[in-house]
This record gives structure tokens, sequence and C-alpha cells, in this order.
């Protein structure tokens, strides 16, 4: 795996993280932030939401975002929650943070994606359980419909909280083809949907080139987005872990330096 030259694109402090993880497998990587989030303005239904939690059956946090903000509003707002109540994620370290603050927390071992979490044995049971099945998704701007969708179609009444959106941090003009250029690295990585867009609009008139090389991605869904816009190379890794991304880049043939 050294051979890999790895552009790590989120959040500052978690692609700090995953760099560090990388680093000790003797992956070399280097960071350009496609993603930065922007906490939303509270409002008198995000409150009443968060008040009422005790009509729920589950609660779903869809990322570390959603947790840190989430569980500081149910700070602030002084909402206990239900002993009983089980709550769940998509990750491990969505699922750490919860559970730091005592909650009951389930997440798939297999896969981090919707499809994994809602196959959830665990989350199954409390649905069956509920007579009138209600769930609660605290979430990003826009994330996670697919999840709320097959929900709703399920017969479960779905609520979505957003809590924050993801907003591009400002670079120069051609900074992503500069960096891959300069650092001469030989892959990049997204970890969702958004990073893709991100990704795409950033790299302007040098996606046709930056196409060409191996894109990792989170899920199938991603993967799809990815090839639509041309990527000729892209690897779902099942999730967006950095133990995901380990064994996607193991997998892979290591590049020629």
């Amino acid at each position: 795996m050294k051979g890999w030259r790895l552009l790590l694109t989120r959040p500052t402090q978690e692609s700090a993280a995953l760099a560090a993880t990388l680093a000790q497998q003797g992956i070399y990587s280097s960071s350009l932030p496609l993603l930065a989030i922007e906490a939303l303005g509270e409002c008198a239904e995000l409150r009443a939401t968060l008040m009422g939690l005790s009509r729920y059956c589950a609660v779903i946090v869809v990322s570390k975002p959603a947790a840190r903000l989430g569980l500081e509003l149910l700070q602030r707002y002084q909402v206990a929650t239900p002993v009983t109540q089980p709550w769940f994620s998509v990750g491990a370290a969505t699922s750490q943070l919860l559970q730091e603050h005592g909650l009951q927390v389930h997440y798939p071992d297999q896969g981090d994606d919707s499809e994994a979490l809602l196959a959830l044995p665990a989350f199954q049971h409390a649905l069956a359980a509920a007579t009138d099945p209600r769930v609660l998704i605290l979430r990003g701007e826009g994330g996670r419909e697919y999840m709320a969708e097959r929900l709703r179609g399920q017969g479960v009444q779905v609520d979505c909280l957003a809590l924050y959106r993801r907003v591009l941090p400002e670079y120069p003009p051609a900074a992503l083809a500069k960096q891959v250029e300069t650092e001469h690295l030989n892959a990049l990585m997204v970890s969702s949907g958004q990073g893709f867009v991100h990704l795409r609009e950033l790299a302007a008139e040098a996606w046709a080139e930056l196409a060409l090389l191996p894109l990792f991605v989170p899920s199938p869904r991603v993967a799809e987005m990815a090839r639509a816009a041309g990527a000729q190379f892209v690897v779902d890794c099942r999730g967006a872990s950095a133990a995901a991304l380990l064994a996607a880049l193991q997998a892979q043939p290591t590049p020629d330096l």
C-alpha cells in the first residue's frame, strides 16, 4: 500500500485523524478539505422536535457533526433522553460520540451506509415494537434522503432535523489541480455525495485529467454519481471509515511511483 499518494478531502479535523491512521501504514496523504461544517440557526421547530424526543421509537444520527451539534442542543435545552430509547448511527465513530453521553447506540458492523443501518436487527426490532413507529433523523441539510424515503415507504413516520450544512471552503483557482501535481498524488477520496459535488466544482476545467485518477468513495450511490460525471476508476469502499478506506486501498494494485 505504500505506493499510494492520496488526496484527502474530509473536513479539517477528520482529515487530520485519517492522515495519522494512513501514515501508520506508510501511506502518504495530503489534505484539501472540501467540506466545512456550518451550523444552522436555531428555530422554534428545532426546539419543539428535541423537546418531544420521547415520541420517537428510534433516533438516527447520520454523522459526527450531527452527533456533536445534537448533543449540544439536548444539553442546552436540558432534554432527558428516554432510558429505553435506542439510538442508531451509520458508523462506529459517530456511535462512540453518542455512547460517551450515556446513550444506547447501535451501528452496523459491516457497511457504513443507509442499507446496512436499516437492515440492523436492533433497528427492525425498534420499529416492530412500536404501535405507530416514528423515527427522528439528525442530519445535515439535505442528507440521507434515501434513508428517509425507504422508511416512509414502509409506513414509518419520519421527522428529519437538519442541524448543519456543508459548504465548500474558498480556494484559489486551480488549487486542486496544483496540489495534485505538486505533491505527485495518484488517487483522490471523498467521504460523501456532497464531497464529490465539491470536488467536481473545484476541479473545474482540470476535471477531465483528474477524472483519470483512482477515486475512492464511500457507497454505491456516490460511486454512481462519480461515474456519471466521468470518473474512470471508481472504488466503492462500502463505508466512510478509515478501516474501509484501508481495506479498499489494500485490495487495489499498488500504483507505480
